[in-house]
């Protein structure tokens, strides 16, 4: 298991001891993946939050026409999950597949809280991703609201620096809400303009 990138991740806000490494380290499932593979579908109860140590993750929706709206990308390093679904263990609404071949290590809901009685620093470390996500989809809420379909380009290469040359244009379109052609239009249009 690649289980450093994760344990990296976790020391940027909280201190494990070995035990607790340990402790940690046997509570986790690793899990390969292949290209477009689904780990959820709309309708599924999300039991494991996903933490990708290789490749990436994305979570959608679909529209009734079949449109995809995409929600996420995960890449290496990142946590991935229906968080509707896995806090309330309800059915869930969106879709959670593999962009390329991945490696991800699962934590279940379960599991998770046993954790937190047994390694209760870890309810911080987890309470600051929740908090980060909250404040990256209200911030991303707002910037599809007040933004042109430009900014949130430029928006979308800041967040994800390592997938802007490798993901699909169509893939970055449904991201910052576009078509797939109007993207293709814009970026013909700016990359004109320079030169």
């Amino acid at each position: 298991m690649n289980a450093d990138l994760l344990l990296n991740s976790i020391s940027k806000h909280i201190v494990l001891n070995e035990a607790e490494k340990q402790l940690l380290l046997s509570s986790l499932q690793v899990k390969k993946v292949k290209k477009k593979q689904h780990l959820l579908l709309e309708g599924d109860i999300n039991r494991f939050a996903m933490f990708v140590t290789s490749g990436c993750l994305r979570s959608y929706h679909l529209d009734e026409n079949g449109f995809q709206y995409i929600q996420q990308f995960a890449p290496e390093g990142w946590w991935i999950a229906d968080m509707y679904s896995f806090i309330t263990q309800n059915a869930g609404h969106l879709y959670i597949d593999a962009v390329f071949d991945s490696e991800i290590i699962l934590i279940s809901k379960v599991t998770l809280e046993k954790l937190y009685l047994e390694i209760p620093k870890l309810n911080y470390y987890f309470r600051i991703l929740s908090e980060n996500s909250l404040v990256t989809y209200q911030t991303r809420a707002m910037d599809n609201a007040r933004l042109s379909a430009k900014d949130r380009y430029e928006k979308f290469c800041q967040r994800y620096p390592t997938l802007i040359d490798i993901i699909a244009q169509k893939q970055v379109a449904s991201y910052i809400g576009v078509t797939p052609e109007f993207l293709s239009k814009m970026l013909k249009a700016e990359s004109l303009s320079k030169s």
